[in-house]
This record gives C-alpha cells, structure tokens and sequence, in this order.
C-alpha cells in the first residue's frame, strides 16, 4: 500500500522542485490514523537504538529516537520505496557536482556498500518537540557514504496539535547571503530536501550550492515528525 502512494506522486513536479530549489513538498502521504500510530511509537523504547536530548550536544531543544533494525513495517517501506525513486536524481546530482559515487537502484545494495564501510546503525528517526523546543540549522552526514536527499513526513497538525515549529531549509550559494524557505506542512505531508551539496546552473557552469535545515521554536503543543535517511551511520 505504501509503495502505491509513493508511486502515484507527481515524481516529475517532485524532481523539478528538488531541481531548483533543493526542496519539494507532496500533500497527504500518510493518513491521520497513520500519522498517530508512527507517533505513539516513540514511547515504545524497543523500537529504537537510542535517544538523543538534543541540548546536551548543542542541537537545540527538543528530543529524538533512532529506530533499530528492523524498522517498522510503514518506515521500511517508506525508505526502500522513496530511494528507488530519487536514486536516478542523485545521480544526475552527483555527475553534475563531479562526484564520483553512484547510487544502485535498489536501496539493499546501497546499504551493503554503506555496511562495508562500518556504516551499520540505522538512521531513522522519530522526533518530538515541546514548547519552546527548536532544532538548529544542520546537516545529516553520518560516514563515508552519504545520499544527497532525505525525507520528513510532519505526524501531528498545525493549529490542532501545535504552533510554531515550522520546517526551514537554507540554501548557501558561493559569495552569496542565505536563502531561506519555510515549508508549510499539513498533517501526513512528505518534505525531500537535500542533505548537504545541491547542483545549480549558472551563468559560467553548475557550481554546488549547500543546504541546511532546521525546525523553528515550537510556540504550544507537541510536535512529532518522522526522519527517513537513506544512508546508515558509523554509530
């Protein structure tokens, strides 16, 4: 069921956008009921490898969870589906910044390369937010191997579950100023963006422009979103 919603989005319009702005949105992957089930597992310790307070590292407030393997059912199908259809755009990405590495089409393979790294720890995660929890502007590297886009599918409402929070991407273009976007996101909307390193055509070349992203002060309530990596960590 999953794979089928992965498959009918608008992949042309979704690679278009991540083409030109290094972001893209899609309205309503998940449903409400599925939203709060991925939600409620975060008080299930089992399911994750560990928990991060994110002010003890200087991350910003707020606290996530790293799922273990194997993943729930909903998240794994979320990952393997998601790769399959962005793999062919971050190879193109990759040729145009002069990056060697390629990506397989099937996310398996991928992540045997990134276990014979030492890459062995999964990488997805659920996040939660409190009032006046934040996260601080950054990047998802974790080893050698690293797959330039990532997902974040929003699991609670805006105006209903909390205020604030909102989702940012920066983009760094070379002797430029950042630029800034703020997504909005509804309950079950899927974000892709990029990890660290985007293409951009210029007036002289494509040149590589670099992203961030972050989460604004959550005002009220409480606010979960699950992460989807696609590369494994070192640990």
């Amino acid at each position: 069921m999953i794979e089928a919603l992965v498959e009918a989005l608008d992949w042309p319009e979704l690679h278009g956008a991540l083409n030109e702005h290094g972001v893209a949105r899609a309205e309503g992957l998940l449903e409400a009921q599925q939203c709060r089930d991925i939600a409620a597992l975060y008080e299930h310790e089992q399911s994750f490898r560990s928990r991060v307070i994110m002010a003890r590292h200087g991350f910003g407030r707020g606290e996530y969870r790293y799922f273990s393997y194997p993943l729930p059912g909903i998240v794994q199908s979320l990952r393997t589906s998601l790769y399959s259809r962005l793999a062919g755009l971050a190879n193109g990405w990759h040729a145009l910044m002069g990056l060697d590495a390629r990506f397989p089409e099937n996310h398996a393979e991928f992540l045997r390369r990134c276990h014979a790294a030492g890459q062995k720890q999964p990488t997805p995660l659920l996040l939660q937010y409190v009032p006046g929890d934040f996260n601080c502007l950054h990047q998802d590297v974790y080893g050698e191997h690293v797959f330039p886009l990532q997902a974040a599918v929003l699991l609670s409402e805006p105006g209903r579950d909390f205020a604030g929070g909102e989702f940012v991407v920066t983009e760094q273009r070379p002797r430029m100023q950042p630029r800034v976007e703020v997504l909005q996101l509804r309950q079950g909307d899927l974000a892709i963006f990029a990890v660290r390193d985007r293409p951009m055509k210029g007036t002289r070349g494509t040149y590589r422009v670099k992203h961030r992203h972050g989460v604004s002060r959550l005002r009220d309530g409480r606010r979960h979103t699950l992460g989807i990596l696609f590369h494994d960590a070192l640990k």
